[in-house]
């Protein structure tokens, strides 16, 4: 397993970062960028024994431990909180539910990035608010796709179908937020980017774009449109 947590601008662009290591023998790695003008990025790469199925010796879920380490570490009373998608993110969602009913978390918002983590907030019990363009978000967390090890640029959107628009509220909910975690398997995080790469283009012109993709990828590129209205 490992837990990623980057700046928003790491979704496009690379920093150097300085290492330590911490005392966690689940979470070993720690590297730390405090230039906020390009990139905060931090990075938590878990290690332990497993039968290759993401659970350990002991039963627990590596896939809950990142969850759990993410709110735990991240998250304080009185922030407002991106709320990602995906199986890692439900699982930090139903945690940190847990943990404001406990009263270990007081006056949490959580702003969903889709209409699941919407409804996985509710069951939770965590106040929600909807994303506007002029949200102040302290934290975010979500599953992606795939990251790409020393960058840390990551791709989501890859399981979203066709015609869910939820991406484009992911997408900005994830960029609105001070500091950002990705939440992802170990066979996520690669050396290189590979695989499909989803493409957000704006409704103005967008066939021209979507004309330039064909020609950069003939034979490889899958072009289609969906109306984009905010969810």
């Amino acid at each position: 397993m490992a837990l990623i947590s980057t700046s928003p601008s790491s979704l496009s662009s690379s920093s150097s970062s300085s290492s330590a290591t911490i005392p966690n023998r689940s979470f070993i790695t720690f590297k730390n960028n405090n230039n906020k003008v390009r990139m905060n990025k931090t990075m938590i790469r878990g290690s332990s024994s497993s039968d290759g199925s993401g659970v350990l010796s002991n039963g627990s879920s590596v896939l809950f431990r990142a969850a759990k380490h993410t709110v735990d570490t991240y998250i304080t009373s009185g922030m407002v909180v991106g709320l990602g998608s995906g199986q890692a993110s439900a699982m930090a969602i139903e945690y940190m539910g847990r943990q404001l009913r406990a009263g270990a978390l007081k006056d949490v918002i959580g702003i969903p990035t889709s209409v699941a983590s919407a409804n996985e907030a509710a069951v939770a019990g965590i106040p929600l608010d909807q994303y506007q363009d002029t949200s102040q978000i302290d934290f975010a967390f979500d599953d992606a796709d795939i990251i790409e090890e020393g960058t840390l640029v990551a791709v989501i959107g890859r399981q979203q179908p066709k015609g869910d628009e939820s991406i484009i509220q992911e997408k900005s909910v994830l960029n609105a937020a001070d500091k950002l975690v990705f939440m992802v398997s170990e066979n996520q995080y690669k050396g290189v980017l590979d695989g499909s790469v989803p493409v957000l283009v704006q409704p103005v012109n967008w066939m021209e774009t979507a004309e330039e993709i064909d020609d950069l990828f003939i034979g490889d590129a899958e072009v289609f449109s969906i109306p984009y209205n905010r969810l």
